[in-house]
C-alpha cells in the first residue's frame, strides 16, 4: 500500500463536494433517524432499508442493491458499486440499520442540532453512517473518481442482538470475491480515534446443584448453592486482576426460594474478554474445567466464545497510518484506540481480513439519552473514508 497526491487529492475534493452537499446529507440522516428501526421490528427495519436502497438506485455507479429477508427482524442490505474494478478484489464497508432504542423514542427525543450537535436516537450508532457511505459513493461518482476495486457495502438488521444472522452474511459476502480490506463504520472512540483492536467477547452461564435445608432448624444437612456461586464468582474475578487482556464479568445471578431455606439451586451469567485468540483458548479451558468448592455441590458451565477478538496486526497498524495521513489532507490528527467492545469487524479479522474499525462521524451517547454527532465531522469523515476507498 502506498500513499498517492491522486489519494490525498481525491479526499480533498470529497470532502469540499461534501460541504457543499451539507444540508442535504442531514436531511437524509434525519429520514433515517426518524425511521426507527430497533432490532426486532421487521416495519421498521424495512422502512429504514427501502430509504437507503432508493437512495443508492440513484448513484450510477451502483450496479447491484439486494435486500435480504429476514424472519423476525427485518432486512439485511448488501450494495454494490464500481463493479467494473471486482477482477481487481473487494473492499467490503460494513455497517448496521437496527438500533438499541425502542419505537416512541423519536418522539420522546426528536431531531435537535445546537451548538454544532445533532442529537437523535440511533444517530451516533449508527443511522448517520449508513447515510455518510451513501454520500461518499455518490461524490466518488460525481467526481468521476474510480476505485482500484469494487465496492461493497453490507447493512445488517440485527447487529445489536448478536449478528446472528447478520453474521453468516458477512461471511458470505465477504467470500464472494478477494476482500481486501474491511472498513467498519461503528462510532469511533473518544477523540474521533478509529478502533485498531476490539476484544473478542464470549457469554457463559454457571449452574450449581446444591441441597435444601432449613435454615434455623438443621443448616448443617444443607448445602448452599447461592454461596457455592459466589465462592466461584470470587475465583473468576481473580483472573481480572492476574495483568492478561481477559476480563470476566458475572453480572447476573439468580437463586434460592426463600430467605429460610439454604438455597439448593442457583445461577449466574457470566461475560467474558480477550485480546488474542491464545487468551480465548485460556477462557474456554478455565471455564470448561471449574470444579466445586464445597464437594456436596455440583456446578456445570455452558456457553462459549461468540466473537473473535480484532487484534492489531502489521496490516491493521498499515490501514491506520493510510488513514491518519489521509486525515492530515483535510487538517485532522487521526489517533487510535484499542476498545473492549465487539463489533462485525471481530468476525472479518477471523477470516484474515485486515479492519479498520471505527470510521463513523464522531459524535457520543451510544445508546443513550444524550446521543449525538459532530455536524462539522460529516465531511470530514467522509473525506477519510473515500480517499480510503481511492487509495487501497
Amino acid at each position: 500500500m502506498s500513499d498517492t497526491p491522486n489519494s490525498f487529492q481525491a479526499a480533498k475534493n470529497i470532502y469540499g463536494l461534501l460541504k457543499t452537499h451539507q444540508g442535504e446529507i442531514e436531511a437524509f440522516i434525519r429520514s433515517l433517524v426518524e425511521t426507527e428501526s430497533p432490532s426486532g421490528d421487521e416495519a421498521g427495519s424495512r422502512a429504514v432499508v427501502s430509504l437507503l436502497a432508493d437512495a443508492a438506485r440513484m448513484i450510477e455507479s451502483v450496479s447491484e442493491i439486494k435486500r435480504v429477508d429476514v424472519p423476525d427482524f427485518g432486512q439485511h442490505l448488501v450494495i454494490q458499486a464500481f463493479a467494473q474494478q471486482r477482477s481487481e478484489g473487494q473492499i467490503l464497508v460494513v455497517g448496521h440499520t437496527d438500533t438499541v432504542h425502542a419505537r416512541g423514542s423519536v418522539a420522546a427525543r426528536p431531531w435537535r442540532s445546537e451548538a454544532g450537535k445533532i442529537h437523535g436516537p440511533g444517530i451516533f450508532d449508527m443511522k448517520a453512517n449508513c447515510g455518510l457511505i451513501l454520500a461518499v459513493l455518490r461524490a466518488m461518482t460525481e467526481l468521476k473518481i474510480v476505485p482500484r476495486c469494487a465496492i461493497t457495502i453490507a447493512l445488517t438488521c440485527d447487529e445489536e442482538v448478536g449478528s446472528f444472522s447478520g453474521w453468516p452474511l458477512l461471511e458470505e459476502t465477504a467470500k464472494s470475491a478477494d476482500t481486501r480490506y474491511a472498513f467498519v463504520m461503528e462510532p469511533p472512540a473518544s477523540g474521533g480515534r478509529v478502533k485498531t483492536g476490539r476484544k473478542g467477547t464470549g457469554i457463559f452461564a454457571m449452574k450449581v446443584e446444591g441441597k435444601a435445608a432449613h435454615a434455623g432448624l438443621e443448616p448443617e444437612k444443607g448445602a448452599s448453592a447461592i454461596l457455592e456461586l459466589a465462592r466461584q464468582t470470587e475465583r473468576l474475578h481473580a483472573v481480572n486482576g492476574a495483568g492478561s487482556g481477559i476480563t470476566l464479568n458475572v453480572g447476573v445471578v439468580r437463586g434460592g426460594t426463600r430467605s429460610n431455606v439454604v438455597a439448593a439451586e442457583a445461577e449466574a451469567e457470566i461475560d467474558v474478554r480477550f485480546s488474542t485468540e491464545a487468551e480465548s483458548r485460556e477462557i474456554e479451558r478455565l471455564l470448561g474445567s471449574v470444579t466445586p468448592i464445597d464437594e456436596r455441590t455440583k456446578v456445570f458451565v455452558s456457553g462459549g466464545i461468540n466473537r473473535p477478538p480484532l487484534e492489531r496486526t502489521p496490516a491493521v497498524i498499515d490501514l491506520f497510518e493510510k488513514a491518519r495521513a489521509i486525515a492530515a489532507q483535510v487538517d485532522f490528527e487521526l489517533g487510535e484506540a484499542q476498545v473492549g467492545g465487539a463489533s462485525d469487524g471481530n468476525f472479518l479479522a477471523a477470516l484474515g481480513i485486515p479492519v479498520l474499525d471505527g470510521l463513523g462521524i464522531s459524535g457520543d451517547g451510544a445508546h443513550a439519552v444524550h446521543e449525538h454527532i459532530e455536524a462539522d465531522d460529516i465531511a470530514r469523515r467522509g473525506a477519510l473514508i473515500g480517499g480510503l476507498l481511492i487509495s487501497n
